[in-house]
């Protein structure tokens, strides 16, 4: 196990997400907290490398044998690559989300992960947790959720990261509408 995710591999993370955003390119990252992603983990073909932005980028590129499917992040590192995650069955999931969408959601169903998107055909990214999507429009906006993600693992609390979530979304909410 490589530890709680630091400030290098959250940069990382960001970095790569809004770079293949841009590009239209679409990528799946699954974040690991408390529950284990082995299961998943074990669709797809072991990486075991250190997060850096030009690994992740690499991985999705289009037509290369890793694009296809998700990968699973654990502490620092992307630990597989090409993992099929669960698809959701809700029927109230908009037509317009495809199947990347779909498999985002319905791994957050399931465990309590965390799963980042990038659509192929919008370039905007997406977070997934508790069975539902959030718009993510800016590298801030991301590299907050991942750290707060971070401080609530370290602190042994998944719901109570998404408590202060909650707290700071509220609070940003009162910001933009004394502007």
């Amino acid at each position: 196990y490589s530890g709680v995710m630091n400030e290098h591999s959250i940069n990382e993370i960001v970095y790569a997400t809004f770079y293949m955003a841009k590009k239209k390119t679409g990528a799946l990252m699954t974040i690991e907290q408390n529950e284990s992603l082995h299961d998943i983990e074990k669709t797809g073909i072991e990486i075991n490398g250190l997060i850096s932005s030009g690994l992740i980028i690499n991985i999705f590129e289009k037509n290369t044998p890793l694009h296809d499917g998700a990968v699973v992040i654990r502490g620092n590192e992307v630990v597989a690559a090409t993992c099929y995650l669960p698809l959701s069955e809700n029927l109230s999931i908009s037509k317009d989300l495809g199947t990347r969408h779909r498999a985002a959601i319905g791994v957050s169903e399931t465990t309590d992960s965390l799963t980042i998107v990038v659509s192929e055909e919008t370039g905007r990214v997406s977070v997934a947790e508790g069975g539902k999507l959030t718009r993510v429009p800016d590298q801030e906006s991301l590299r907050r959720i991942l750290t707060a993600l971070v401080t609530a693992e370290e602190s042994g609390g998944f719901f109570r990261w998404r408590r202060s979530r909650k707290a700071a979304e509220e609070k940003q909410t009162q910001n933009e509408k004394a502007q």
